[in-house]
């Protein structure tokens, strides 16, 4: 067995960045930038007012004085002409500043007679113009790899690209395992159970970018299994869930050998998720094999296939980043496999819950984090800091 540490160094040795395509800048949120881009402009393109009143020269500024209003300004709408002394310009907020201007007095500072404004006894002390390129400039790179998100969206269309490099989405088929399980929906016989796991991975997949799709549960047979692995297409990844122990109906990690996957690993110091398995098919694509208790394959999701798929991703080869609380309660000693305990973060602190079998969704359900105990680690108490990983 390796640890969590060393399956992760396979898992990426495994994984690359995907190839780049192009989409409509209106398709790009929640993608990820693939080559960094450029402004084609400033941002503002001219100086701009940022409030609504009069334009004028800023050291003509004094209170009582007299100007002549000689034209309007507003967005969309410049003003042609100068401003010279004692003349100004009604202006709105994100017109262009008229030439000879500089200063922006608000309108509340100003007492208006039919062209002619007289500025009030308190004047507002600011200028009230933005700079042209304030915002950015032409040419300004937004660097990638970047997982795009709405305000980068506004940014990137102020920069007026229209269109986004981004990495292809990753494409995982799911296989589900098992003689017990039946389809969310179908009636289970007595001794089967539904199978909730690929349904679990697929969300958490799409949450993270990837085009996640299930394939037909696969029987316990040889045939069966040969059937499923064939309909894996052009599928970047496989995760198979369950069928990867050493029981006389685990067939998967077998099944696969003889299709030609060239194994990396099988079974890692961790629990829940001792049964894990990872390699590649012979049509290329990787595989990781989940064990098949409901808890171990979404423990192993987020300790595993996350950092992998980001990875594919372009964004880095890296453990999921962990965080630290002190816990609410102490919690005895661990034992000689790095365990992934559900826990629930609040109010600064962390409770881990006392019931830790991998077959208890309600726990994971309630859980907001999963607590990490080292290898060993000896008995926490109250007030100690320990490590999770958000979920």
């Amino acid at each position: 067995m390796i640890t969590v540490s060393e399956a992760l160094d396979h898992l990426f040795a495994l994984a690359s960045p995907l190839d780049v395509e192009t989409v409509p800048l209106s398709q790009a949120n929640g993608r990820v930038l693939a080559k960094s881009v450029r402004a084609t402009r400033n941002q503002p393109p001219f100086a701009g007012s940022a409030m609504d009143g009069y334009a004028m020269i800023a050291q003509e500024v004094t209170p009582g004085v007299r100007f002549d209003v000689i034209g309007e300004a507003a967005a969309g709408h410049a003003f042609e002409g100068k401003v010279r002394s004692g003349q100004c310009v009604r202006i709105f907020t994100g017109a262009p500043v008229p030439d000879g201007a500089t200063r922006v007095v608000i309108q509340e500072d100003v007492t208006r007679d039919g062209d002619t404004i007289t500025l009030r006894e308190t004047l507002d002390q600011g200028f009230h113009i933005r700079p042209a390129g304030a915002d950015f400039t032409d040419g300004q790179e937004f660097s990638a790899p970047r997982l795009l998100c709405p305000s980068d969206i506004a940014l990137l269309a102020a920069m007026n690209i229209a269109e986004v490099p981004v990495t292809r989405r990753p494409r995982v088929a799911i296989l589900s395992t098992g003689d017990e399980l039946v389809m969310p929906g179908e009636n289970p016989g007595p001794d089967q159970i539904i199978a909730s796991n690929s349904f679990g991975l697929q969300a958490m997949l799409r949450d993270l970018g990837a085009e996640a799709r299930l394939l037909p549960i696969a029987r316990d047979t040889r045939e069966s299994l040969e059937t499923a692995f064939s309909l894996v297409d052009d599928a970047d990844l496989v995760l198979t869930i369950g069928g990867a122990s050493v029981g006389d109906h685990d067939l998967v990690g077998d099944v696969a050998a003889d299709l030609g996957m060239d194994r990396s690993f099988y079974k890692i110091l961790m629990r829940p998720g001792k049964p894990l398995m990872a390699g590649r098919l012979a049509g290329g694509a990787m595989m990781i094999g989940l064990p098949g208790n409901p808890v171990s394959a979404m423990v192993c999701g987020h300790v595993f296939v996350t950092p992998v798929v980001r990875a594919m991703l372009g964004l880095g080869a890296a453990p999921a980043p962990e965080r630290s609380a002190p816990l609410a309660a102490s919690v005895p000693a661990n034992g000689p496999r790095q365990h992934y305990m559900r826990a629930r973060v609040e109010n600064g602190t962390m409770t881990i819950f006392e019931r830790q079998d991998s077959s208890l969704l309600t726990v994971l359900a309630e859980a907001n984090a999963l607590a990490i105990r080292p290898p060993n680690d000896e008995t926490r108490e109250a007030g100690e800091v320990l490590g999770f990983l958000p979920i």
